[in-house]
């Protein structure tokens, strides 16, 4: 693995249907479709819409046989309108079911967490060597025969693990870690392994991006040491809706592809499916563009542990660095700007001038040479133009000083100075084609010689759009995040089409989302499928009005059972689909409210959160 220079992991080709998966073939982007598998007429038309849209795999919910059995019809329908796009099974908790979708599916999907074992029940089990190995024995009793279907129909297969859906067999091991998914998916690969059974697709999905990323290095990792190469189905699940889970996918899904992994992705959006596929489609193509790029050299610090990240040691320089949270910069040239009510910038930057009018209570940074020592402004230096501002940072009495500088400009006059000024705080800027891997750079070389001063990505676009600008910006510092690398971010964009406020809140959702610093209420809510038990999107515009005020909590918005009380485990409050106009209500991990009447469910939830804050108090 190169951190430094992009290069794409070279996996096993699949072939599901006529549209193959890995190898040399480019990354596949797909969708599910929300409709109840039973409505062919339904299921086609959305199937068609995601195609439409760019999707080249339409997965399907298949809860129990007859909706098995209804993708026969739902394939002859899009077959009759001229679309050979494969079809994609998802079983949870029936492995009959599974057989029977093998007929009628390119491709099924099933998960080791409910394929044998019982669904989850958080319920601590213990389990004797032999006794463990048994139950592997009934994994392999019960998943032979459907491999050995899927050969005789050319079906290929997914194993998805979610980590919203470990079984207690798992956790009773490994608890809910990265080895527990990791382990529960290669009980089900070296099965396929041992039946000769190459046509296996990979997902390990969780609603927490740290944890997706970890757990699929680690995942690739595992594999490689037992000599396989399966593609990787890559998601962000339960990421949300609008702008909140578009960067949320991105910083997940980015962050991987940045390193090379990745044969298909899926954005997770509690939206129509379709609209899933333009933020895929988008976000690959500003990856991969990134495949041929100048060489980066660089080396991996030693004290950089890739497959469990943690925050690389700084020390403190005022608010910024050491345990604190990431800051965030902003900009303000030359006037008074607009600063929304709740995410305002930790400092702003403006140049060589003051604005007009200061906000109170926002620390300025200005150019070095305009700086006058002014209570609350702080003085930058550029380590390009003059070359003679090394001597100027070191005679500057300011007690905090910020420093712009470029990976190649590191020399070992540089590096001297950063270990002598400990007030100095790096704002690292690239404009190498591959910028993450130049950002990545600059941090090793600091941890390499030892350098704790604090580490700001400025990262600077052209966008004329903030979906764009809030996609890229996201892939770019997601994985910064992730790595442990960044004390700040300051995003700047060229021109005048978006609103430094949403600017700036583009870097709070950003580190947010990556989970290094909360800002606002987050909400951990599912795509829908056609288990959904209620109507979700108009629930997730109910609740998200009723509580966004309530910053710091986390409440997922759940559409059945399937990954509600997993994918909750680490939210403070969960609204899950029980079943048909029932919804059961969860404080962490325990449900305190069952099957309560749908239309009542909502102010319920909010009566529970109001109950439980108080007594937190």
């Amino acid at each position: 693995m190169n951190l430094f220079n992009y290069k794409r992991r070279k996996s096993s080709e699949v072939q599901i249907g006529g549209t193959p998966l890995g190898g040399d073939n480019p990354i596949r982007v797909q969708s599910m479709t929300t409709t109840a598998t039973t409505d062919t007429e339904g299921s086609v038309e959305q199937a068609r819409r995601i195609v439409e849209a760019g999707g080249e795999y339409v997965r399907l919910t298949t809860q129990g046989v007859r909706e098995a059995e209804n993708l026969r019809e739902i394939n002859a329908g899009l077959r009759s309108q001229g679309i050979d796009t494969p079809l994609v099974a998802d079983v949870h908790f029936n492995a009959r079911v599974a057989d029977v979708a093998a007929l009628y599916a390119e491709k099924v999907r099933i998960n080791p967490g409910n394929y044998v074992d019982t669904a989850r029940t958080f319920k601590q089990l213990t389990y004797t060597d032999e006794e463990y190995a048994q139950e592997i024995e009934k994994i392999r009793a019960r998943l032979v025969p459907f491999l050995n279907i899927c050969k005789e129909n050319h079906t290929a297969i997914r194993i998805g693990v979610n980590h919203g859906s470990l079984s207690d067999r798992i956790m009773s091991r490994y608890g809910d870690t990265p080895e527990g998914m990791v382990e529960s998916c290669m009980e089900f690969l070296r099965i396929c392994v041992a039946e000769k059974f190459t046509d296996v697709v990979i997902s390990i999905k969780a609603s927490n991006t740290v944890i997706m990323v970890c757990t699929v290095r680690l995942l690739v990792k595992t594999m490689e040491q037992e000599g396989m190469s399966f593609p990787l189905h890559l998601g962000v699940t339960e990421a949300g809706e609008g702008e909140d889970g578009r960067i949320k996918s991105a910083v997940g899904i980015g962050a991987l592809l940045y390193d090379g992994l990745g044969d298909t992705i899926r954005v997770s959006l509690s939206e129509a499916p379709e609209a899933e596929i333009p933020v895929a489609k988008a976000l690959v193509e500003y990856v991969t563009a990134h495949a041929i790029h100048p060489l980066i050299e660089a080396v991996e610090a030693s004290g950089f542990d890739y497959y469990a990240p943690t925050r690389r040691t700084t020390h403190a320089v005022g608010n910024i660095g050491g345990d604190q949270v990431p800051v965030v910069i902003g900009s303000c040239f030359g006037e008074s700007r607009v600063l929304d009510a709740n995410l305002r910038p930790d400092y702003l930057y403006c140049g060589s001038t003051l604005p007009t009018e200061r906000p109170e209570g926002i620390p300025l940074i200005v150019d070095a040479p305009a700086w006058t020592g002014e209570e609350d402004t702080y003085p930058v230096f550029m380590g390009f133009g003059d070359k003679n501002y090394l001597p100027l940072l070191a005679a500057c009495p300011a007690k905090v000083k910020f420093l712009f500088v470029t990976y190649s400009q590191c020399s070992e006059e540089v590096l001297a100075c950063l270990k002598t000024h400990p007030e100095v705080v790096v704002i690292h800027q690239t404009n190498h084609l591959h910028r993450v891997g130049e950002h990545r750079a600059l941090a090793h070389l600091l941890m390499h010689e030892g350098i704790s001063n604090p580490i700001i990505y400025f990262q600077h676009y052209a966008e004329e759009s903030l979906a764009d600008l809030q996609l890229r910006a996201a892939a770019d510092s997601g994985v910064l995040c992730i790595d442990g690398f960044a004390d700040g971010l300051y995003l700047h964009n060229i021109g005048n089409g978006i609103a430094p406020q949403a600017i700036d809140a583009t870097a709070f959702n950003i580190l947010q989302a990556a989970r290094v610093r909360t800002s606002k209420t987050e909400y951990i809510s599912c795509p829908g499928c056609g288990r959904t038990l209620y109507a979700l999107e108009e629930t997730i515009a109910h609740i998200k009005a009723a509580t966004s005020h309530l910053k710091g909590l986390k409440i997922a918005i759940m559409g059945c059972i399937v990954n509600g009380p997993g994918e909750m485990a680490d939210a403070d409050y969960g609204y899950v689909g029980a079943a048909r106009g029932k919804v059961s209500l969860y404080r962490k991990k325990e449900c305190i409210e069952k099957n309560i009447p749908e239309e009542q469910a909502v102010e319920k939830l909010l009566e529970l959160i109001e109950r439980c804050e108080k007594e937190s108090r």
